[in-house]
């Protein structure tokens, strides 16, 4: 009998004491909200700087390989109407982006202009009309470009078909590099990123440990226990995505003033596109890894949590 009420007086004992450290734990938790509220708006605005630089690259590779111009040359003495007609042709395909007609004294003038003058070698003009366009840079690409050359060559009036090969080739190289040197920095980035979010909310509710296991110990359900934790790891989401946003909206502002022809490479439907996949990993991730620690500290017995 004796020994059941020193028992009894043992676990009330434990029962004080963790109730008087969840309460101290319960106060001391703002501030580990306020920093991991802080470290996850670093993470994430770290990826999103990660991601504007992607988004700029995308469309300065766009940017390079549509401006790189393909000749159709056409046969001497070929009547307006036929040039009109083929042009025409050209500019419904979709692969074109624009297109321009150069005539003989067009293409001369053009030439003349590069510092290449044979006037007093030469008489007449040996250059040829063409019609020079622009193709969308999907078809930027050795099989495409030869697919339109043999196409436009069976228009009779169609002498020759060129394209600087050559740089196309560097080009295509080197974005393929570009592609796969910022593909791996993304994939690393993100797996830190994931890493760090997880480690900075884990730090966070260690401090709560004891209250969450005082609730279980006093009947809650692990819903109940849970429920406010995991909204309040939502509302953190959002506060960190939202400051990420406003950081990386600052930055690309700044550097657009810096920098003018920043502005020629905006794309803000692909940067609303950005703002929100961060506003979606920093709600999921703070959601998953919060809910996580809370049911690992009920799961645990409660020496482990000293």
């Amino acid at each position: 009998m004796r020994e059941t009420k020193v028992n009894k007086r043992a676990k009330f004992s434990i029962f004080e004491r963790m109730t008087a450290t969840s309460k101290f734990s319960a106060k001391r938790s703002k501030p580990n909200y306020f920093f991991s509220i802080l470290g996850v708006a670093l993470v994430l605005f770290i990826l999103g700087i990660l991601g504007w630089i992607a988004i700029n690259a995308g469309k300065l590779e766009q940017y390079f390989k549509e401006n790189i111009q393909v000749h159709a040359f056409i046969r001497e003495n070929t009547p307006q109407k036929d040039i009109d007609s083929l042009k025409s042709y050209i500019d419904a395909q979709p692969y074109t982006r624009k297109s321009e007609f150069i005539s003989k004294d067009m293409a001369k003038q053009l030439f003349i202009k590069d510092g290449n003058d044979w006037s007093k070698v030469i008489d007449g003009n040996p250059l040829h009309a063409s019609i020079d366009f622009y193709v969308r840079s999907p078809y930027l690409n050795h099989d495409s470009l030869q697919t339109i050359s043999t196409d436009l060559q069976q228009h009779l009036i169609v002498q020759d078909v060129t394209y600087p090969k050559a740089v196309v080739d560097q080009l295509n190289d080197n974005v393929r590099k570009a592609e796969l040197i910022l593909l791996v920095i993304v994939v690393c980035l993100s797996l830190v990123t994931i890493i760090l979010i997880f480690t900075t909310i884990k730090l966070a509710m260690f401090s709560n440990r004891f209250l969450i296991k005082t609730m279980q110990m006093v009947g809650a359900t692990r819903n109940f226990i849970a429920r406010p934790f995991d909204l309040r790891a939502v509302v953190n989401g959002l506060i960190s995505s939202g400051l990420a946003i406003a950081a990386i909206t600052a930055l690309i502002v700044w550097a657009e003033q810096a920098v003018p022809d920043l502005k020629a490479l905006r794309d803000n439907m692909l940067l609303l596109g950005l703002f929100a996949a961060l506003v979606f990993i920093g709600v999921s991730i703070t959601f998953i890894s919060t809910h996580r620690a809370v049911v690992r500290y009920l799961k645990m017995k409660l020496d482990d949590l000293y």
